[in-house]
């Protein structure tokens, strides 16, 4: 299997044959997940520590259960509780942590690039779970397998991405991912929340010309945390005119997804009946592959360290 990275810090370096490695690892992992036992040895003996900086319900869920079913031993470090809010440098973190020999670290941070520098400090392998606006590695590839899963593959789509995708780490991803794999992307939304250069993707303000024929239609979620001024018009004004109803939705194909990587905004970005429709929806899907990817991800990472300290143990033998 072609997987040769260290630390999983974002989409950018990973190759299409790695994204495709991945993703055809999670496969397995939907078909585990769905038996009564969910449980395979894959992390066995191996401790993983969850240090989440910033709120969050489906991907530390996800995650802990991602390495419990793969038999490590999880623990899940409460931020709120932590030295941090004492005054501790991040970096004073990573080395304490790095002091009790973890051998993965997932870690979700307010600040971009924080995720990458902590993993320079630390020599276990890290998972990016959300930097700042940079990326969110694992959410793209369980909306790939997503896709994949509901249009039998993942090139050669026309992908609208709407609403927030100037403060989205989950758009950035997404857009390095399906752009890697070939496909068509729209960027669709107001003005003040697109990207200065639009990425090289086709940008429409108007949200039915956007969604004109397209086979995905991923809607986000508005980042007012990371919003510093008034972006949008009223909630209702955004619903009226960027806010995914029936009416839009006519525009793209017949057979269009609709994705939303949550929690949604009933009413602003989304209708509910949208949302719920088992036909057109996959959300609820995308919240199964997450677990489903997490696993191959901190399995092909397991190994990669495995064989790292197989290595490294084979040449101070040596040495000796």
């Amino acid at each position: 299997m072609t997987f040769r990275q260290r630390h999983l810090l974002g989409i950018e370096p990973l190759a299409p044959a790695e994204i495709v490695t991945l993703l055809d690892l999670a496969e397995r992992y939907v078909e585990l997940n769905r038996r009564t036992v969910k449980r395979a040895d894959a992390l066995e003996g191996l401790t993983q520590v969850n240090m989440f900086f910033e709120p969050s319900t489906r991907t530390q869920a996800s995650f802990e259960l991602a390495g419990k079913r793969l038999g490590a031993d999880v623990m899940n470090m409460a931020v709120a509780q932590s030295s941090v809010t004492k005054g501790e440098t991040l970096i004073d973190t990573a080395l304490t942590l790095n002091a009790m020999r973890p051998d993965l670290l997932v870690v979700r941070h307010p600040e971009s690039g924080a995720v990458s520098l902590l993993a320079s400090k630390v020599d276990c392998a890290v998972v990016n779970a959300g930097d700042g606006r940079h990326e969110h590695p694992t959410q793209a590839l369980l909306d790939a397998l997503t896709i994949r899963r509901a249009k039998g593959r993942l090139q050669r789509l026309t992908i609208a991405i709407c609403g927030d995708i100037a403060h989205s780490r989950v758009a950035r991803s997404n857009l390095i991912l399906l752009g890697k794999m070939e496909n068509r992307i729209r960027l669709v939304g107001p003005a003040t929340l697109m990207p200065a250069d639009g990425f090289g993707c086709e940008v429409f303000e108007d949200m039915a010309a956007g969604l004109e024929g397209a086979d995905v239609v991923m809607m986000l979620r508005l980042q007012k945390e990371r919003m510093d001024g008034g972006f949008i018009p009223s909630a209702r004004e955004y619903f009226h005119r960027w806010g995914l109803d029936a009416e839009k939705l006519a525009r793209a194909k017949p057979d269009a997804i609709v994705m939303h990587p949550g929690p949604m905004n009933r009413g602003v970005e989304i209708d509910g009946t949208i949302a719920d429709d088992i036909r057109r929806s996959v959300i609820q899907d995308q919240v199964e592959m997450g677990v489903a990817v997490r696993m191959a991800a901190l399995d092909l990472l397991a190994r990669n360290l495995r064989a790292e300290r197989g290595a490294r143990a084979t040449e101070e033998g040596i040495r000796v």
